[in-house]
């Protein structure tokens, strides 16, 4: 007899299957393989590469009835042939067969009504920690004891990261697939060890049922104040959205992934998946704390060999070293991963050309905007051929994750803005005083201070004055923020030169626009840079 229910996906496992173990026991997995390394205080180490960060251009999905006329194809969104698919999915399943598989059964999504039961199948024990951490466990998340003993998976990740995808066979680009079928509803998953691409197929598969709902699902993390108050927090990687809403004075619903529904909103996890490099107790110090605790998965940090202590400064291996751990390993966490309407909503932009103000208020029309825009800038030197900062923009901050078009996602941001009178706040976490290279980190106290009185109310009973390049209301005053940070240009020792680069930057957000023209109102679109 086949265990588990795998015949339901094809399966006819040789090896042993392995389903819900214990964190321990996956340890012991893991050990055993030589596929995870100790490490001091009790986190578990492991090494992605030649893989050590997600894979854009081999993310697919199933072009089929369901799909055809709802995703947003092109080159975000790049479509792979049924028949293709089935070649991958029967290798895949071949592939497994022959291997010992772990299987982790948990949810996507806090709320009773919209989440989904999510199988990952995986060669890889750690792989299986990695999905429990990740996604809600259901025996301690409140979906009841017996919510295991009949499990039906809504979607089903099958994931084999050691076989090698056939570009000839299977339509891809590269070795490397991870492939949403919609109508099969399965994730195939080849090619690639990092473990982010779990946690983020499902966030896609999300992104497309959700709003059939009338959900809308967000890449943002989430918080509450004591009197109910919460916020969102929006941005691209390396913009602070997960120090930000890691605030020991307010609950964490999640750093990640949320859905905005009738209720409110929903944490899609049960876990966080925290960049890693150069954090520090003073800093950062709950996510610190999580990283010395048993259970939490380490991903490409650089240890030291006999005290198998990591070093979070050495970037080595990459810049994009992670910790993933279950919610609760933060002290403040919201167990139920929920809240109620935000009553603030944060864009977070790291502006490494240094123009941006750190803090401003934006109306609705502007809100859908820079939503839309999803701005942020890389510095030189993060990325080959890289000599000056970059602008980068990823629409509704999430673009590889979207299959639908961004307007969609935007009209729906732009619907509960209005519903529910979300005042939305611009923060800059870049540079202040010149570009990178010239100008200076804006410090992350000041940051923080900012953040604190726009939650508090303190900044929307002060002054305003609009940026005159931007359009965007800056505060005349924050607490514990000298002044003269406000205002962008006052900090450049060269007007000019800060004339010159605002102008540059303002043309980009334009440029980058173009494409979003049709899809949002007059509005809106005059919404932009001046």
């Amino acid at each position: 007899m086949i265990p588990h229910g795998l015949e339901r996906h094809g399966l006819e496992p040789r090896g042993q299957v392995r389903r819900n173990l214990a964190p321990a026991l996956l340890y012991e997995e893991s050990l055993a393989r030589k596929v995870g390394t100790l490490v001091h205080m009790g986190a578990l180490a492991t090494l992605t590469g030649p893989h050590t960060g997600r894979s854009p251009k081999d993310r697919y999905i199933v072009r089929d009835d369901s799909t055809e006329k709802t995703v947003d194809w092109g080159p975000v969104n790049v479509a792979l042939s049924p028949t293709h698919f089935d070649a991958l999915r029967r290798d895949v399943i071949g592939y497994l067969n022959s291997r010992d598989l772990f299987v982790q059964d948990a949810r996507a999504g806090a709320d009773p009504t919209h989440g989904i039961a999510v199988r990952v199948i995986s060669e890889s024990p750690w792989h299986a920690l990695f999905a429990q951490n990740m996604f809600l466990r259901l025996e301690d998340d409140g979906f009841g004891k017996d919510a295991l003993a009949g499990f039906v998976p809504d979607f089903t990740v099958l994931h084999a990261p050691g076989l090698t995808a056939v570009p000839a066979r299977h339509g891809t680009r590269s070795e490397v697939a991870i492939v949403v079928n919609f109508t099969a509803r399965e994730v195939l998953i080849a090619g690639t060890h990092y473990a982010g691409e779990i946690k983020k197929s499902i966030f896609s598969v999300l992104n497309q049922v959700l709003p059939d709902r009338d959900v809308f699902p967000m890449h943002c993390s989430a918080n509450v104040g004591a009197s109910g108050d919460v916020a969102l927090f929006f941005g691209l990687s390396g913009t602070g959205k997960t120090t930000l809403s890691a605030d020991p004075t307010r609950g964490l619903i999640g750093d990640d992934e949320h859905g905005w529904g009738a209720e409110g909103v929903f944490n899609f996890e049960g876990g966080c998946y925290a960049k890693a490099i150069r954090l520090s107790h003073e800093t950062e110090p709950d996510i610190y704390r999580a990283t010395q605790m048993f259970g939490t998965i380490l991903e490409n940090v650089v240890l030291d060999e006999r005290a198998r202590t990591v070093d979070f400064e050495d970037a080595s291996i990459t810049e994009n070293t992670r910790a993933s751990y279950p919610i609760h390993y933060i002290a403040n966490a919201v167990p139920s991963g929920r809240g109620g309407h935000p009553k603030h909503v944060v864009f977070l932009t790291a502006d490494a050309f240094g123009v941006l103000p750190p803090v401003a208020r934006l109306t609705p029309a502007q809100a859908m905007y820079h939503f839309l825009s999803g701005y942020t800038a890389r510095v030189a030197g993060t990325e080959r051929g890289v000599t000056e900062p970059a602008a980068t923009f990823s629409a509704c901050f999430g673009a590889p994750f979207l299959p639908r078009p961004a307007g969609v996602y935007a009209e729906m941001l732009g619907k509960r803005l209005r519903e529910h009178r979300a005042q939305v706040w611009m923060v800059n976490t870049g540079w202040t005083g010149g570009a990178y290279g010239t100008g200076t980190r804006l410090k992350l106290a000041h940051t923080r201070a900012m953040v604190h009185a726009a939650l508090d109310g303190r900044l929307s009973a002060g002054k305003f004055a609009a940026d005159p390049v931007f359009g965007v209301d800056v505060p005349a005053e924050v607490p514990e923020v000298p002044r003269e940070v406000l205002t962008p240009r006052a900090t450049w020792k060269d007007g000019a030169a800060y004339d010159a680069a605002a102008a540059k930057v303002a043309k980009m957000f334009k440029d980058n626009f173009a494409k979003f023209e049709k899809q949002v109102s007059a509005e809106v679109k005059g919404a932009g840079p001046k």
